[in-house]
């Protein structure tokens, strides 16, 4: 009896700390992110510059804020559409409660798995759209003023408490249907369907194949229990798990392969991207002989820091078009990093409570899984543990991608060792096993810190 008696209490306490979070990460906290003029930004393997030929004044601020319509420096609106076709997910709320526990939202703690999310859905669109997809609404959005949330987020902390301690139990939504192959020729309304089915995968509900339930259920195999914190390299083997138990045609042959000790085992990678023999896809149809592969290599850029010696290699990581970003973020918040100007890392960030979106229905709203501006902040902020990621679409590409980056690896004269490398042969032929380190040090939430939104962003 004590001890039922002692998991309801722990059940409460959790109930209470969800609600709590879900009103402190509910401030919309408005700020603009400037960018200069005279020096090219990179976006995923695009680059933009967004001074015009006749531009003579770079040092004036120019908003290229959406509403502002006046605005055309260089191809500004080209980088504004490309980053906000990128899917954005964030903390949720007033989802159904997680398996074995009162949660209703992963508030304060689920931001590393909500940047390993984005990072997998930018694979999915390579995958399905390619490279030169944006969503045809991208520069509608609008930007997340301030607001000023205290009753209703007030009101919201009742209703969530009262709602746990009833262990409501909303009515779990139907199996949603998944396209059939790639739509880099599609019509823009296929090309759609795609988007919406994409996203629809990673819906915030019990049968969401990539949904955070989803996640958080295979987190438990490695010591991970709901409401814990999770680092880079453990989401990794989440990813590579949930993906492994989807039907092989669910994600039209995409797979994922995780580097061991910071190692790309070539052999390794080009068995995941083989299609077992007489393997068929939908309605019998025959696949290709090589399937699409998200590889996903956790790293440690430097000790306590950054090792100032590795900014260039994220540079020319993130300047290659079959990267789909990294992992990472700076101490106690992870963040979803797509880019960079100058010396600044862009990114993407999950520290923002929104409320749950039905996905089962054909038409639920586009608009919150897109982020309207992107955020910088400074290389020597970024914490040093991070995963980072490419998309290789087939053996052959592989190819390319393992000669490419092993350039990008060489060591400076200062750095004596590589980020990671890639080694011939398989990673049981150097007899290693088991599961990543379970001592991890994790993204920790900082509870000092209010969670921040996009907002706009300026040119300087």
């Amino acid at each position: 009896m004590e001890t039922k008696g002692s998991d309801e209490v722990e059940k409460l306490k959790s109930r209470f700390m969800s609600a709590w979070h879900n009103v402190k990460y509910s401030w919309a906290l408005k700020s603009k992110t400037s960018f200069s003029r005279n020096s090219p930004v990179v976006l995923l393997g695009k680059c933009y510059h967004f001074k015009a030929e006749d531009d003579e004044s770079p040092s004036e601020n120019v908003s290229t804020k959406a509403s502002d319509e006046t605005v055309a420096v260089g191809n500004v609106e080209e980088f504004r559409k490309d980053f906000a076709s990128k899917l954005w997910f964030t903390y949720r709320e007033d989802f159904t409660a997680i398996s074995g526990s009162g949660l209703t939202s992963d508030c304060g703690w689920g931001c590393t798995l909500r940047a390993g999310q984005m990072m997998l859905a930018q694979a999915l669109l390579l995958h399905f759209l390619g490279r030169d997809w944006v969503w045809s609404e991208a520069l509608s959005l609008q930007s997340l003023d301030t607001e000023t949330w205290t009753s209703s987020a007030a009101r919201r902390l009742v209703a969530s408490l009262e709602a746990s301690l009833q262990s409501r139990q909303p009515t779990a939504p139907q199996p949603l249907s998944q396209p059939l192959g790639r739509a880099e020729e599609a019509d823009s309304h296929l090309r759609e369907v795609y988007h919406r089915t994409i996203l629809s995968w990673f819906g915030d509900e019990p049968s969401a194949w990539l949904g955070i339930h989803r996640l958080v259920d295979l987190g438990r195999s490695l010591s991970k229990k709901p409401g814990d914190w999770y680092g880079p390299s453990i989401v990794a083997h989440i990813l590579r798990k949930a993906v492994e138990e989807i039907a092989e045609t669910a994600l039209g042959g995409l797979n994922i392969y995780v580097a061991q000790d910071c190692t790309v085992y070539s052999a390794d990678v080009l068995d995941t991207h083989s299609v077992p023999q007489g393997h068929r896809g939908p309605e019998g149809a025959i696949l290709t002989d090589s399937r699409a592969v998200l590889i996903l290599v956790p790293v440690r850029l430097g000790g306590e820091k950054t090792n100032p010696e590795y900014f260039s290699f994220v540079k020319g990581i993130l300047s290659l078009d079959y990267c789909v970003g990294i992992l990472g973020g700076r101490p106690k918040q992870a963040y979803y990093f797509v880019g960079f100007q100058d010396d600044s890392l862009i990114y993407m960030d999950p520290h923002y409570c929104q409320p749950f979106v039905d996905v089962s229905s054909s038409d639920f709203p586009l608009e919150s899984f897109h982020c309207p501006s992107p955020k910088k902040m400074p290389f020597t902020k970024m914490d040093p543990s991070c995963t980072i990621g490419f998309y290789s679409r087939s053996v052959q590409e592989y190819d390319r991608i393992s000669k490419e980056v092993s350039k990008i690896l060489q060591p400076s004269s200062k750095e004596k060792y590589p980020a990671f490398t890639f080694m011939s042969g398989r990673g049981q032929d150097y007899h290693l096993t088991g599961p990543p380190d379970k001592r991890e040090w994790p993204f920790i939430v900082d509870g000092r810190r209010m969670g921040a939104t996009a907002g706009d962003f300026v040119l300087l």
